[in-house]
């Protein structure tokens, strides 16, 4: 371990993986802050909160189980020529409950806004921690997959585990409360969770899409939802000033 402290590699690799972690950890703190959100305000928080400390020990007992990890990548039946491993059907069952958890969430959205004014559906604490666990399980795979590509080290892919961990709490309350204000924003996340959806699918396949892609296509689509908050506020700004004008006599 002491020698970890003094080779630049393995720093350099800690740095590396640690942003990659937290790349990989937007999917999962776009979904938590979305399946949150369907709990009373006061419990929102903590199901964040819980949601996280069981990804992160999903994942360092993962890591402790790099053999286990190894043999899930291996085959175990063979469909029209190409071998297919327990992770090829986590991944995809992981991605089949994204798309129908999104699909859901859309629909509720859609039907509550334009619906018969009923009020927002609610969730039991015990059924999100539930939903968060399961995605957990598949965000988790997909992540100590990647950790153990990257690095030689366990003591490195643990520490760049928690420290991603670490960046996704800090960052999940204001993620949570920015989605929740703007409905729009909230669309784009559900949209997001199904493409994640379809990758995992893709990837379980053996027909790997490039996460670069779906990030670029979500981080433009926030960039031109941003663009048209700025717009809309500024409209209202200008409203707002034209009609204090009208009222000066």
């Amino acid at each position: 371990m002491l020698e970890l402290l003094t080779d630049p590699n393995a720093w350099l690799s800690l740095a590396t993986l640690t942003l990659l972690e937290v790349i990989l950890g937007i999917d999962n703190v776009i979904f938590l802050a979305i399946v949150s959100e369907r709990l009373p305000p006061e419990k929102r928080a903590l199901a964040r909160r819980i949601g996280l400390s069981l990804a992160l020990i999903m994942r360092i007992a993962l890591l402790a189980s790099i053999s286990f990890i190894l043999s899930l990548q291996q085959p175990i039946i063979e469909l029209f020529g190409t071998g297919y491993s327990w992770r090829d059907v986590v991944l995809a069952a992981g991605g089949l409950f994204l798309l129908y958890k999104g699909t859901q969430e859309i629909h509720n959205e859609v039907e509550h806004d334009h619906g018969s004014g009923k009020a927002a559906l609610t969730a039991s604490f015990g059924a999100v921690i539930l939903q968060i666990a399961v995605l957990d399980l598949v965000f988790s795979l997909d992540s100590v997959i990647t950790a153990v590509g990257m690095a030689d080290h366990i003591e490195v892919m643990i520490i760049a585990v928690v420290l991603a961990i670490i960046v996704m709490m800090v960052a999940a309350e204001p993620v949570a409360t920015y989605i929740s204000r703007h409905p729009t924003v909230k669309m784009l996340g559900l949209s997001f969770l199904l493409l994640v959806g379809l990758a995992l699918i893709a990837d379980a396949a053996h027909f790997h899409i490039p996460r670069e892609y779906l990030y670029f296509a979500i981080a433009f689509s926030i960039m031109v939802e941003v663009l048209n908050q700025f717009a809309a506020r500024k409209r209202n700004s200008k409203h707002a000033t034209s009609g204090g004008h009208e009222k000066i006599p």
